[in-house]
C-alpha cells in the first residue's frame, strides 16, 4: 500500500478553479463515499479549504491511485474538463506525501505562513474521515502525526507570532503603547474594509468600548452592533477624540478629516494622556503634522506595511526551523510505513518455523513411547532453542535493513527463500489494530509487533511532481 496525494492549491491553481472544485463541509461524508467507491483506493480524506482542495488516499498502486483520484475530482466536478483541471494538479507519493501534509497542518504551505486556521481544518476533515470509515490504519496514523507536528512546530518556534496583516499590526501597535487594552476606548471612524478587520481584532484582544461612525447613520449601527458598541453622528465625532485612547480611520474622503489642531484639542482635553491615532485611508485622513504633537502617536499605512513586512520576514526565518521540524518528523512515519511491510513477513516466517517444529516433534515423540512430562518439556525446549537460533540472524537482519534503501530487496529474498508468498497471499496474518497503528511509537519492535495483511504492505516509494510544488 502506498500513500499519496492529489490536489491543488493558491500556489497552482486560480480562485475560479479551487472554487468549482471546492467542497462544503456538509457534503464531505457523501464525497468521502464516492471516493472509496473508486477501484484500489483504500482509505481517503478529503481536505478542501478557500485555499485548497486535497485528496490524501492510500492505494494499491501509486499510478493508478494518482488516475482514479484525477478520475474522483473530474467526475465530481463536471464543470471541469481534465484539461483543465490536470495542468494545476500535483500528485506526490512516499515521503513528499507525507512532508506535504506535515507542511500543510504546519501552515507552511499556507498563502500567510503561521495561520491557525488550516489545522482546525485539517482536524474537521480528519473527524469526517472517522465518522464515515474512510480513514484506516495508514492515515489515521499519519494524520494524527500531522496534528503533532503542527502543535510542536507552533510550540518550538514563533512562526505564528508577528502580525503580517496590515489591521492586526494596528493592533499589535496599539498594544505596545497601552498595556491593558481592556480599559481603553476605540473610536472607527468610517467602515472601510481594514476598519473592520482591525476593529474586530481589537475586540477579540479585549476592548470593551467602541465607538463608531461613518457618513451613513445605518453602517455605524449595523457595526455598533456588531462590536458590541455606540453609534456617533459624524458630525460630531472629533468632540469624541477626547474621550478615546485609539482613533482608527478608514474612509473613501479625498482630504484630510482629522487635523493637527483637532488632535492638539483632544490632547489638551485629555490632560497630555496619550492617544494613538491610525490612518488606514488611501489618501491619507489624518493630517501628517500630527506626528509632531506631544503625547500623539500617528501611523499610516506605509508605516504599517513595513512593520508587516519585518514581522513576514521574522516567520520566514522561523518557517526555516519548522521545515527542519517537518523532515525530522517525516523520517520517523517513514520508518513506521517500512515496518509495516517488514512486520508481515516476519510474523510469517516465525509461523512457517512453528509449524514445522511442531510436526517434526509429533513425529519424533510418537516414535519415542512413553516419556514423562519433564522428558518432553526438555525435547521440546531443545526444538524451540534450535529453531530460535536458526531464526535470530535473519530476524534480527531483516528488522535492521528495514529504513535502508535495500530494505524491500531482502523482504523479497526472505519470502522467497521461506517460501512464504502463499501464506502472505493467503492473508494468513492478521492486521494491526488502528490502536495499535496510531500509539506515539512508531518504531515498534517489528520481531513481537503484530502481524499485518499484505494489503498493508507498500511498495517502493514513487514520487511525481505536478505543475507546482503544493
Amino acid at each position: 500500500m502506498d500513500l499519496i496525494v492529489v490536489g491543488l492549491s493558491h500556489k497552482t491553481a486560480p480562485v475560479e478553479i479551487r472554487e468549482r472544485l471546492a467542497v462544503p463541509e456538509s457534503r464531505l461524508g457523501e464525497a468521502l463515499c464516492r471516493l472509496r467507491a473508486y477501484s484500489g483506493i483504500q482509505e481517503g480524506l478529503l481536505l478542501s479549504t478557500c485555499n485548497r482542495v486535497e485528496v490524501y488516499a492510500v492505494v494499491e498502486r501509486v499510478e493508478e491511485g494518482y488516475a482514479r483520484v484525477q478520475d474522483y475530482l473530474a467526475d465530481t466536478h463536471l464543470s471541469l474538463s481534465s484539461e483543465q483541471l490536470t495542468p494545476h494538479l500535483y500528485c506526490y507519493t512516499g515521503d513528499r506525501a507525507i512532508g506535504h501534509l506535515f507542511r500543510v497542518a504546519s501552515s507552511l504551505d499556507s498563502m500567510i505562513v503561521g495561520e491557525s486556521q488550516i489545522l482546525g481544518q485539517l482536524k474537521e476533515a480528519f473527524a469526517v474521515a472517522l465518522t464515515h470509515k474512510a480513514s484506516g490504519v495508514i492515515l489515521n496514523k499519519v494524520v494524527k502525526k500531522a496534528i503533532s507536528v503542527a502543535k510542536r512546530v507552533r510550540t518550538e518556534t514563533k512562526i505564528a507570532e508577528a502580525a503580517v496583516s496590515v489591521s492586526y499590526a494596528a493592533v499589535e501597535l496599539a498594544k505596545k503603547i497601552f498595556s491593558n487594552l481592556s480599559e481603553q476606548c476605540v473610536l472607527l471612524v468610517g467602515a472601510g474594509e481594514m476598519a473592520k478587520l482591525a476593529g474586530q481584532h481589537l475586540v477579540n484582544s479585549g476592548v470593551r468600548h467602541v465607538r463608531i461612525t461613518t457618513r451613513d447613520p445605518h453602517s455605524a449601527l449595523a457595526l455598533a452592533d456588531r462590536f458590541n458598541g455606540v453609534s456617533v453622528p459624524f458630525d460630531e465625532f472629533r468632540r469624541e477624540m477626547a474621550a478615546s485612547d485609539i482613533v482608527l480611520c478608514s474612509t473613501g474622503a479625498s482630504q484630510y478629516l482629522i487635523r493637527a489642531e483637532d488632535v492638539q484639542r483632544a490632547v489638551r482635553q485629555r490632560m497630555n494622556r496619550p492617544i494613538f491615532l491610525i490612518d488606514l485611508s488611501v489618501p491619507r485622513n489624518i493630517d501628517p503634522a500630527v506626528k509632531d504633537i506631544d503625547n500623539a502617536f500617528l501611523f499610516n499605512i506605509d508605516d504599517l506595511e513595513m512593520r508587516v513586512e519585518q514581522n513576514r520576514e521574522e516567520r520566514r526565518r522561523e518557517a526555516v526551523h519548522a521545515e527542519r521540524m517537518v523532515e525530522e518528523e517525516v523520517g520517523v512515519i517513514v520508518q513506521w510505513l517500512k515496518s509495516l511491510e517488514i512486520t508481515p513477513t516476519i510474523v510469517a516466517l516465525r509461523k512457517r518455523a512453528e509449524e514445522i517444529k511442531q510436526i517434526e516433534l509429533e513425529k519424533v515423540l510418537g516414535r519415542l513411547g512413553h516419556l514423562s512430562a519433564h522428558e518432553r518439556g526438555m525435547i521440546e525446549s531443545l526444538a524451540s532453542a534450535i529453531v530460535n537460533k536458526m531464526l535470530h540472524g535473519s530476524l534480527v537482519t531483516l528488522k535492521a535493513e528495514s529504513d535502508s534503501a535495500s530494505g524491500a530487496m531482502f523482504v523479497e529474498a526472505a519470502r522467497r527463500f521461506f517460501n512464504l508468498e502463499d501464506r502472505l497471499g493467503a492473508g494468513e496474518c492478521h492486521g494491526l489494530t488502528p490502536e495499535r497503528a496510531c500509539e506515539d511509537d512508531p518504531a515498534a519492535d517489528a520481531l513481537s509487533a503484530p502481524p499485518v495483511p499484505a494489503a498493508s504492505r507498500p511498495a517502493s516509494p514513487g514520487d511525481r511532481k505536478g505543475a507546482a510544488d503544493g
